[in-house]
């Protein structure tokens, strides 16, 4: 509605105030005789929506802030939402936003870390109650990693909102796969709630092979894409990467000025061990110390701004993982000291981080004394990159230059691909 009123009255607020009045005039004559609770609710949230919409205007926002707009198409709909503590809007959970509208939400679908964001790395996510508002709460991590069919019974529409970080081993990607499938399957329509993506200012790294697939990654991508999820939800879809080819009824919902160029603040950290933008910047390039013996920090302070490992000779920071509670209860080299690189002061302003680097892996795996143990034995590396290749290139000592040229062509087939579905000014 905002660019509609752009389009007739400028950016004079005044002039927005007058019609977004008659806009609620018109919208409150249209539940006249409704059930009392249900017109209250309406009635209650224009008016901090709308004023919060109208402070947007020059600022990037997630799609949920546009969400008000759609609330005829809502109405008289048993809702099922996915989401997790990032899906926010001014400070209030989409499900008590929902709620408060009046509208029906009949159960959560939780992804890792749980509804709240409280659960562990790799920790047990579990069939619940929210305590706030009695909805139930299914879990999407652990056995059951897809809605099935009966709990998706008596549903009409799901709503998918979680702030992912645009990397492709992150795992709300898997579980929109899922998700997508799921509803496919069912014949229910999916929203995506749309979000700018922090790390959508560059793509960078292998692109997944066939048979590397997981729940870690498990689309033909490069591990750092530039997409939103509501435009990866787009090629989903649209590359018949459902099972069997199905698709699903998808709306995406779309984010407030985004902009690939400018670095997306999030306001609230998206899983226990992405605590800061710091973090979430290195997080591409660091994920695959995971595949081996070098800690990034699970276990102190600083995740996925710090590495190290017992047997490394070089290193100038050391530091000693223990577990924390609701982050990492098991860190890797838990109580040992681990020797390596505090990456905080290795460059400065980590927003101008434009590529995934790899001189760090390389870094760590040349410093290590224990070269023959340096990979994990079940050569989780191979997932984390989507491919055996880069491990290979590392043990047979390749340069990092040539490892990237490895990369070159399937990174510029996946861009023909990827340019279909965008929604937003490509970078």
């Amino acid at each position: 509605m905002d660019k509609i009123l752009n389009r007739i009255v400028g950016p004079r607020k005044s002039m927005k105030i007058v019609i977004y009045s008659l806009f609620l005039c018109v919208l409150g004559s249209c539940f006249s005789g409704q059930p009392e609770a249900q017109s209250k609710a309406v009635d209650q949230f224009p008016e901090k929506d709308i004023a919060a919409a109208d402070a947007v205007v020059e600022e990037m926002r997630p799609a949920i802030y546009q969400l008000h707009y759609s609330i005829d198409s809502l109405k008289n709909k048993r809702i099922a939402i996915v989401a997790n503590h990032t899906s926010l809007i001014d400070g209030t959970h989409l499900l008590d936003t929902l709620i408060g509208w009046g509208m029906e939400v009949t159960k959560v679908f939780a992804p890792e870390h749980g509804f709240r964001g409280n659960v562990a790395d790799g920790g047990k996510v579990d069939d619940t109650v929210d305590g706030k508002t009695g909805t139930p709460i299914i879990s999407l991590y652990g056995k059951n990693k897809k809605p099935q069919s009966g709990q998706l019974a008596g549903v009409d529409l799901v709503i998918f909102d979680m702030q992912d970080v645009g990397a492709r081993f992150y795992t709300y990607l898997s579980t929109l796969h899922n998700v997508m499938e799921a509803c496919a399957e069912s014949g229910i329509e999916l929203w995506v709630l749309d979000r700018p993506n922090p790390n959508g200012h560059y793509i960078d790294g292998p692109v997944l092979k066939p048979g590397f697939e997981s729940f870690i990654g498990m689309h033909p991508v490069p591990v750092v894409y530039s997409m939103t999820i509501g435009e990866y939800a787009r090629m989903i879809n649209g590359e018949g990467w459902l099972k069997n080819g199905i698709r699903c009824d998808l709306r995406v919902v779309e984010c407030v000025n985004f902009d690939r160029s400018v670095v997306y603040v999030l306001p609230v950290k998206p899983s226990p061990n992405l605590p800061d933008m710091e973090a979430i910047t290195l997080y591409p390039s660091l994920c695959f110390f995971e595949g081996t013996i070098v800690s990034v920090g699970r276990g102190t302070p600083r995740p996925f701004t710090v590495i190290g490992e017992p047997s490394n000779i070089k290193g100038n920071f050391t530091f000693v993982p223990q577990p924390i509670a609701g982050a990492s209860v098991d860190p890797p080299q838990k109580g040992k000291t681990c020797r390596g690189y505090d990456l905080s002061t290795d460059g400065g302003n980590f927003r101008k981080l434009d590529r995934l680097e790899l001189k760090w892996l390389l870094r760590m795996y040349n410093e290590t004394a224990e070269k023959e143990k340096f990979f994990l034995p079940n050569n989780f590396i191979d997932k984390l990159a989507g491919t055996d290749q880069l491990r290979k290139d590392i043990l047979s000592g390749k340069s990092e230059d040539s490892i990237r040229k490895s990369w070159s062509i399937d990174l510029e087939n996946f861009k023909k691909v990827r340019e279909k579905y965008l929604i937003y000014p490509d970078i």
